[in-house]
């Protein structure tokens, strides 16, 4: 009998797999993660395991007496973890930023402006990045969603031929590796055929990282045009779109769930599609879809959710849930080092 101990122990064993594997990716690479929210003990704890890991190196944003009393307190060790104090930023460094947010902003900021906006954390932080002086951001323990991403749609901005950043996460369940992506599930509340088809794109990418064979499912009530409706047409022309941006990927749609995921349904409804039957990346047509989606098969379904993972950005920023415990902040620095990756 299959008790819920077991199947417990069995997802512990498959996260711990996927974050071997990207820890494997990442060891050695000398990644450079900022952490606006510097004086938060979540922050301060997981900051110091991943240098004492040597999975990468954290970089503290705060007042350094203040992070230094928090670690002694909570006895965490900082050695070798950069503090970086934006009022005590060297003043040099301090005006290049501030001119390059001037220029980046496009007239929507002036210098004097520039320079109290760049106290934020959020912002100091993601200008870190943007200067290649971080190789990605994790904040949200304590700010919005809003706080953290706004900075980054100003100034990293989104891919090229990418129009909205989305949130996937991956779902894993059991000792087999069981693994797939669901996107997108905390960004776009109703995305129109090209923004789905920039998704879908992403998404299998942000796949590939984690060791998903991208087959790519573009959901809807519809399998191959068993429906008329508006709704149903804005999934079919993604698909078509998702097809010119990158041909090489297998991506299908209209496709029903069932139809998607179990091959006898697949070879009923959709028996000439490469995708039917075998997908491993499923993009919902909106957010209210695949919010309860993803939470039916976490809940339902005994998967674990990771995530979400913000795609479509120039450099990796990460959304923390304010929830978060010391071991997610952990996690998410770990994929958000892996996104880097693909920079």
């Amino acid at each position: 009998m299959i008790t819920l101990a077991i199947i417990k122990c069995l997802l512990e064993v498959a996260i711990v797999d996927l974050f071997e594997s990207l820890k494997a990716k990442i060891t050695n690479r000398q990644f450079k993660i900022v952490f606006p929210e510097g004086t938060e003990p979540r922050i301060i704890g997981a900051a110091a395991r991943l240098n004492a890991d040597r999975i990468l190196k954290p970089i503290l944003i705060g007042v350094t007496n203040d992070i230094q009393q928090i670690a002694a307190a909570k006895g965490f060790n900082l050695d070798g973890i950069t503090i970086i104090d934006p009022q005590e930023y060297p003043t040099a460094d301090f005006e290049k930023m501030v001119a390059t947010f001037v220029e980046r902003r496009k007239g929507k900021a002036t210098p004097e402006q520039a320079q109290t906006i760049l106290q934020d954390p959020n912002y100091f932080g993601t200008m870190l990045v943007y200067l290649n002086l971080a190789d990605g951001m994790v904040s949200g323990a304590v700010h919005s969603t809003g706080d953290t991403v706004r900075p980054a749609l100003q100034i990293i901005k989104t891919k090229p031929g990418v129009q909205r950043t989305s949130g996937a996460f991956i779902m894993q369940r059991g000792r087999d590796n069981e693994r797939y992506l669901f996107s997108d599930c905390a960004i776009n509340i109703n995305p129109n055929a090209q923004e789905l088809a920039e998704i879908a794109v992403e998404s299998a990418k942000t796949a590939e990282l984690f060791d998903i064979d991208p087959k790519v499912a573009l959901l809807s009530f519809s399998t191959m045009g068993s429906a008329k409706a508006d709704e149903v047409t804005k999934v079919q022309e993604a698909a078509r779109i998702a097809h010119e941006i990158a041909p090489e990927l297998d991506i299908d749609g209209d496709l029903q769930f069932d139809a998607a995921y179990v091959p006898v349904v697949a070879n009923q409804k959709a028996p000439d599609s490469k995708v039917a039957g075998q997908a491993t990346v499923f993009v919902f047509p909106e957010l209210q879809s695949g919010n309860i989606g993803y939470k039916i098969a976490q809940r339902f379904g005994n998967f674990e959710a990771i995530g979400p993972i913000l795609q479509g950005l120039n450099q990796p920023i990460s959304d923390l849930s304010r929830g978060s415990n010391e071991e997610d902040v952990y996690k998410l620095a770990i994929i958000t080092a892996a996104q880097a990756l693909q920079n």
